[in-house]
């Protein structure tokens, strides 16, 4: 498997928003969940309409027990989250039994990882981005941003559920230039 990439770029990560919202509510809620949530990719594809939406508005927080770790998880709906669950629930008026990626191919399967990736990754693409993109970015991009926001390593490893600051550390890609900033921009 080809290592990804987060999205390092504000504009980038703001001109695949604006791509993919142009091209699908329903991929552009996947790539809103993804960098709002840190979630894995089959955490967010097994999502129903109603984990998201109680059949008049946007939960304040969505629940689930992670796939891979079998970890209880809960992360507040963000205000750009849920303007994007509303536009996608104006749009399709779906059941909310419904997953929320739902497969077009007429079945209610949600879409697959390798579909998720392949959206994503021509968004990508279109976009300008000449590192790898695919579904696995999304929880990067999360990281990485709450990185540069500010927020502690331990944090961010707690949510991402690592089990080491170093393992953060490499899975965010943060890359020497950014660390001899630290040293440049303090400059006792």
């Amino acid at each position: 498997m080809n290592t990804v990439s987060p999205i390092r770029d504000k504009k980038q990560l703001e001109m695949m928003k604006m791509y993919l919202k142009g091209k699908s509510k329903r991929d552009y809620l996947m790539f809103m969940l993804g960098i709002s949530s840190a979630l894995r990719i089959s955490d967010i594809l097994k999502l129903k309409v109603e984990d998201i939406w109680n059949g008049k508005e946007s939960k304040e927080f969505i629940y689930l027990n992670e796939k891979k770790t079998g970890k209880y998880k809960r992360f507040p709906i963000t205000p750009n989250l849920e303007k994007a669950i509303k536009e996608y629930i104006k749009e399709y008026q779906p059941e909310l039994k419904d997953y929320l990626f739902k497969s077009r191919k007429g079945e209610n399967k949600p879409i697959s990882r390798q579909q998720a990736s392949g959206i994503l990754s021509k968004a990508g693409e279109w976009v300008g981005i000449n590192e790898p993109i695919s579904s696995h970015s999304l929880r990067k991009t999360w990281g990485y941003w709450a990185y540069k926001s500010g927020f502690s390593l331990a944090i961010i490893m707690e949510v991402l559920n690592h089990s080491s600051i170093s393992m953060t550390r490499k899975y965010l890609g943060i890359t020497q230039e950014e660390l001899d900033d630290v040293y440049m921009n303090l400059n006792l």
